[in-house]
């Protein structure tokens, strides 16, 4: 049997479901007044900590922070900028499909790699997973900022 990429990430099915739920809950706490549209993020770091984030929305709409990088920047305050994803749950109660959008697609990018773990809702409600090097192929590395 081809191996998955759940499988080659060593998350069992509770892991699994643990970061949904705690991504779906963390999505209960949404501030959307504007969009309606509650996201919830939960990381697993691969320390084995679960840090979540949901998103909060301003009447601005350019300053809306999605829940993936209410994330990040909660686990960087908390546990330092050495911080390293293994995986990341997505949830919405839109029951919609829900992926990481672009940007906070090269936010993960920055403190993980292409095989960590991404688990979202799909178009038909069903949960779908991949990986973050599947989403982002041509992510924009620090590495191509070192002088040559």
């Amino acid at each position: 049997m081809p191996q998955t990429a759940f499988q080659s990430a060593n998350l069992t099915s509770a892991e699994q479901e643990q970061l949904r739920a705690l991504a779906t809950a963390a999505a209960e706490h949404s501030y959307s007044p504007y969009s309606h549209f509650r996201v919830g993020a939960a990381l697993l770091l691969t320390d084995g900590t679960i840090v979540t984030g949901c998103n909060v929305e301003n009447c601005s709409y350019r300053l809306t922070s999605c829940a993936e990088q209410g994330a990040i920047a909660r686990a960087v305050a908390e546990h330092g900028p050495s911080i390293r994803l293994r995986a990341v749950a997505v949830a919405n109660l839109n029951h919609a499909a829900s992926m990481p959008c672009g940007a906070c697609r090269q936010t993960l990018t920055e403190f993980s790699d292409d095989s960590t773990l991404i688990l979202y809702p799909g178009e038909h409600g069903e949960q779908k997973t991949t990986t973050l090097g599947e989403l982002l192929p041509h992510a924009f590395r620090h590495e191509y900022l070192e002088p040559r």
